[in-house]
């Protein structure tokens, strides 16, 4: 969001825009079957892993129809190329993050989307949240504001000018406007969405039981981690142990819709393959027929435990192209990430084909 006019234009243009508050997004089980058809809506690809969920939700959050996840990819690619260190996504005019937030807009759109205990632009959750949020507000007052044109298109231009600079042209500023800045911007934008439509998280090729399983629970990306929670049927509230589930000091689990590690695994398999319920006991009931890491498939399963020590506490399902997708822990959802970072690779234990 780069600020042509001044940072008081932006403030103001965040005041003129209502806030529409974001409730907790979660797929429940009357959701399952759209999500599988759909991809949580429209389908999305070409974008990392750690954005895609943050995505998806700032998209299920949006009533308006005219927002897509592609279009919010599509911003974000514009805004920062995905970008998330200081170095590499902080502007001349001092927008910080990937999605490019002056502090004085930062103030009104800003949460703590990801639970982290921190309201901040270069949380990549707390940032795509934010710009959902906006772009969601903005469409709704492009189309009641009487101007011509494409909402999308009046939208984009207030989260990169400010909404006073629409006003004022009554449509997206012409080219004479800024050095053109604001009409390439909404107009590359527009251009680039065909690239992040696709057809989902994976592309998930062959079939047989392990795929079949990544497919079902590829198609639960983006619901939340919740200790205890989920199984066969699907996401459930969890409940906290004294020691797990619980973020910020209070029990997460027990008012969040989701899975947890091994719940989504149970859920994947299930009905064809009725593996236990918890890591370890997964681990147990497949052993026999281990995999090395040079010969993983997709579906097979892999485990971590403390220091490789066989106390078994996280299992995910191999994703293809060395990444895996799995619950991470309270405060995280759903999501595809590369083996080698998606717990400590100290504590990698093994995997095996159920």
């Amino acid at each position: 969001m780069k600020v042509l006019i001044g940072a008081a234009i932006a403030v103001i243009a965040a005041i003129v825009v209502p806030v529409i508050a974001l409730a907790g997004i979660v797929l429940l089980d009357g959701d399952a079957k759209a999500a599988e058809t759909t991809d949580g809506g429209g389908g999305l690809r070409g974008v990392p892993a750690e954005f895609r969920p943050w995505i998806l939700k700032a998209d299920a959050a949006c009533p308006e129809p005219e927002m897509t996840p592609a279009l919010l990819a599509s911003q974000l690619w514009s805004e920062s190329k995905f970008k998330t260190t200081k170095d590499e996504a902080t502007s001349e005019a001092g927008a910080q993050g990937p999605a490019q937030f002056i502090p004085g807009t930062w103030a009104t759109w800003g949460r703590d989307s990801d639970g982290n205990g921190v309201a901040s632009p270069w949380d990549i959750g707390d940032a795509v949240i934010a710009q959902g949020r906006m772009m969601c507000s903005l469409l709704k007052d492009a189309k009641s504001s009487g101007y011509g044109g494409d909402p999308r298109a009046l939208a984009l231009a207030g989260y990169n000018a400010g909404w006073g600079a629409v006003i004022e042209y009554r449509g997206v500023p012409p080219r004479s406007f800024a050095n053109g800045e604001t009409y390439d911007y909404v107009k590359a934008i527009l251009a680039d969405i065909p690239r992040f439509e696709g057809s989902g998280l994976l592309e998930i090729s062959g079939s047989g039981t392990g795929a079949d399983a990544l497919r079902r629970a590829a198609a639960r990306a983006g619901t939340p981690y919740s200790w205890g929670g989920g199984g066969p049927s699907g996401p459930s509230t969890g409940f906290c142990d004294g020691t797990n589930g619980y973020l910020n000091g209070r029990c997460s689990a027990s008012v969040t819709v989701g899975f947890d590690c091994s719940s989504l695994v149970q859920y994947a398999y299930w009905p064809t393959t009725q593996l236990p319920r918890v890591a370890s006991d997964q681990y147990g009931a497949t052993s026999h027929q281990a995999v090395s890491r040079d010969d993983l498939q997709p579906g097979d399963l892999l485990f971590w435990s403390k220091g490789g020590s066989g106390s078994i506490y996280h299992v995910a399902m191999y994703a293809g192209d060395g990444n895996v997708l799995h619950a991470p822990r309270t405060g995280r959802v759903i999501e595809l990430q590369p083996i080698s970072s998606a717990m400590p690779e100290r504590d990698y234990y093994g995997a095996t084909r159920p």
